[in-house]
């Protein structure tokens, strides 16, 4: 019952989340999802009240990585809308929060964008120790990217400073751990290019970026290739080609992804050239452009300062709306707890109820479960009398098999007696002819009577036949049947044959037969093979184990 209770209490703590959805974390990585891809697509309203919404949901929970992301990408909307100040605060805040709460990893990322926005202040001693500052950390974790992102970035920076050495030194580390990225590759080439030049090694220059140039034809790359531009203006210029050097740079004015800024360095560009030709009604119209574009960049500045204004103003707003939402929120949390409160008091009501009436049925079923047992007791009696009974016979076909193992055991004792008495009669035979042939050997004793008389004595002595019999007489005693059984089923066999397999019977080795037949083991083994194949039997059979088997 205390079990049915927890489970029902665990389904209606899983379903609180639906009620609780927008305080878990996945909701809060979602709504940055969400307000990352409405600032690319450059609806910053929309992003900022996202992104803002995401910021307090994680502070209210502590959650560190998301209040980060916040921050920093808080801080790239107003960076996209021209607002410097607001940026560097958001960026600030996130590079504090990564300090005190996070790893090196978003330390380093907030680092890098607080370079990029000082060195878009033109503050370049500022932006290089951010950056300086990133890349040690990119180097202490190894992170081969990143170190080729700061890098190049430093070496940029070293070129404005005309710090051509240092800018070297940076190009080096940036080719040293570059990865395979066509744009960081295109970014380092460029500041390279951009060395060579400040240097006066025009032709290297020219030649780096027109090997580059080609595969700088998308928008990503607008950034590289309008720099490609410029630099190539530079190298003709000094070549004293300015028909070319006015094509570059007019190139940089009419492509499509040229920012104001970049116009603005067209034009000056232009100016300095037509100058450079004596055209000066040409270079006044472009520095007459410069003004003009000047003018527009302030517009568009001024304009997105009223926007950013707008944007700030309905921000409060939505954040006094969250603030509401957030205590309505609360006082629905506060609500469902409550019902969920009564809800568990409900249930246990309930369990109480089943788990009396459960008490009385167990009760029952107690007493049905005792007449049971007490059945079941009895037939386990009935069934440990009749295992008593099957261990007794047990015990019995063990003493029966212990009978007959003494019993075999005695059988092979005797043969073995008997195989040592005819090994024995065998050596006596054998003694008794190598006397006679001693004897028979010397002319004296062949003419002598007496010794003639001692020798036919000697002779009546070799008693094979006889002892043949006595010995079948005692083995067929010892192993009753054997011989009357090899008989019945091989019919063929001789006497000498059955008297070859009862040595065998009898676990004789070859060299032992031979000795009681007085052959050569040679003679032995063909024998052994003639009563083999006498018998039928094959080649490779043991005639040991087969004797014993029938």
């Amino acid at each position: 019952m205390e079990t049915l209770l927890k489970n029902i209490i665990l389904l209606l703590l899983l379903f609180s989340p639906v009620i609780l959805c927008a305080q878990n974390i996945e909701y809060c990585d979602q709504l940055i999802v969400e307000g990352v891809k409405e600032m690319n697509n450059k609806n910053h309203s929309k992003s900022l009240e996202t992104l803002i919404h995401a910021k307090t949901l994680a502070l209210d929970n502590n959650w560190h990585k998301q209040v980060f992301l916040s921050y920093n990408n808080i801080g790239a909307n107003y960076y996209m809308m021209l607002d410097y100040g607001e940026a560097l605060d958001n960026y600030l805040e996130a590079y504090k929060l990564a300090i005190k709460n996070l790893d090196d990893n978003f330390e380093m990322i907030v680092l890098n964008n607080i370079a990029i926005l000082y060195s878009k202040e033109k503050q370049v001693t500022k932006a290089e120790e951010f950056f300086r500052r990133a890349l040690d950390i990119a180097l202490k974790k190894n992170d081969s990217l990143k170190i080729g992102i700061y890098a190049v970035n430093l070496a940029i920076l070293a070129n404005e400073k005309n710090e051509l050495k240092k800018s070297d030194e940076y190009i080096t580390i940036s080719f040293d751990h570059l990865e395979d990225s066509s744009l960081i590759i295109n970014q380092v080439y460029l500041a390279k290019a951009q060395n060579h030049i400040l240097k006066k090694e025009f032709q290297q220059a020219k030649s780096i970026v027109d090997r580059i140039l080609p595969a700088m034809n998308t928008p990503e790359m607008s950034e590289n290739r309008l720099m490609a531009y410029m630099l190539l203006s530079s190298v003709f210029e000094d070549q004293n080609n300015i028909e070319n050097a006015i094509y570059y740079a007019e190139q940089t004015r009419f492509d499509p992804e040229s920012s104001i800024e970049n116009q603005i360095e067209a034009y000056n560009r232009l100016a300095e050239l037509y100058l450079k030709i004596d055209e000066n009604n040409r270079a006044f119209q472009y520095k007459d452009s410069v003004i003009l574009a000047k003018d527009s960049l302030n517009q568009i500045k001024n304009g997105k300062l009223f926007e950013n204004s707008r944007i700030k103003f309905e921000l409060q707003n939505y954040q006094k709306e969250l603030f509401k939402s957030q205590q309505k929120l609360e006082a629905e949390r506060k609500m469902f707890y409550l019902i969920l409160f009564v809800a568990i008091v409900t249930i246990f009501i309930v369990v109480w109820a089943m788990r009396i009436n459960n008490i009385k049925q167990k009760q029952k079923k107690i007493i049905a479960e005792n007449n049971q047992k007490i059945i079941k007791l009895e037939l386990e009696n009935e069934k440990n009398d009749k295992m008593l009974l099957e261990q007794k016979l047990k015990e019995k076909e063990a003493l029966n098999l212990l009978e007959q193992e003494k019993l075999k055991t005695e059988i092979e004792s005797k043969n073995r007696q008997l195989a040592t008495k005819a090994l024995l009669l065998s050596s006596h035979n054998e003694l008794i002819e190598e006397i006679i042939q001693v004897l028979l050997a010397e002319n004296e004793i062949s003419a002598n009577q007496e010794m003639k008389k001692t020798i036919t004595k000697l002779k009546h002595q070799l008693k094979k036949d006889s002892d043949w019999t006595d010995f079948l007489t005692h083995f067929e005693e010892v192993n009753q049947n054997f011989l009357k059984t090899l008989k019945d089923k091989h019919p063929t066999l001789n006497q000498n044959d059955i008297r070859f397999l009862s040595y065998i019977y009898m676990n004789l080795s070859t060299k032992e037969i031979s000795t009681l037949f007085n052959i050569t083991l040679e003679a032995c083994r063909k024998r052994k093979e003639r009563i083999i194949k006498k018998m039928d039997l094959t080649d490779t059979i043991d005639l040991y184990d087969y004797l014993i088997s029938i």
